[in-house]
């Protein structure tokens, strides 16, 4: 297994971002209801107040699902180390300034970032430059 990357400028420098296909969207079910077997979540997350599902549009309009957040995905394809330390501070401000939101998820090898649909190439293109500007 490849050793996850603790240290922030060479996360910044190698972080690769990655826009993938399709468009993600963020809907809730009550805590008592279970999770249709015809839809197949990217992610799902409990709370108090329900279980959070983030999946593709297409599959909650197509259950009649309620959704908000219409959203792009953007991967980090460098292996960030779980307890590093100011990655994501670091991409989610540069984003920030520049008026955009974010939805960060760290999984096992890498981060991810849900951006506002009509915002997803203005951010790929700063995370770009954030990484390239990093290797100078």
């Amino acid at each position: 297994m490849m050793s996850a990357e603790r240290n922030l400028q060479t996360l910044l420098q190698h972080m690769q971002p990655e826009m993938q296909d399709g468009v993600f969207v963020f809907a809730t079910l009550p805590d008592d209801e279970k999770i249709a077997d015809t839809i197949n979540p990217l992610l799902t997350f409990r709370e108090r107040e329900g279980t959070t599902l983030v999946l593709r549009r297409d599959d909650a309009d197509s259950i009649g699902l309620s959704w908000q957040f219409a959203s792009r995905l953007i991967t980090l394809n460098v292996h960030s180390a779980l307890d590093a330390v100011g990655f994501l501070a670091a991409v989610t401000a540069r984003l920030a300034d520049a008026g955009i939101s974010v939805n960060a998820v760290s999984a096992f090898h890498h981060d991810h970032l849900f951006v506002p649909v009509e915002k997803a190439d203005e951010a790929l293109a700063l995370l770009r430059d954030m990484s390239c500007r990093a290797g100078s």
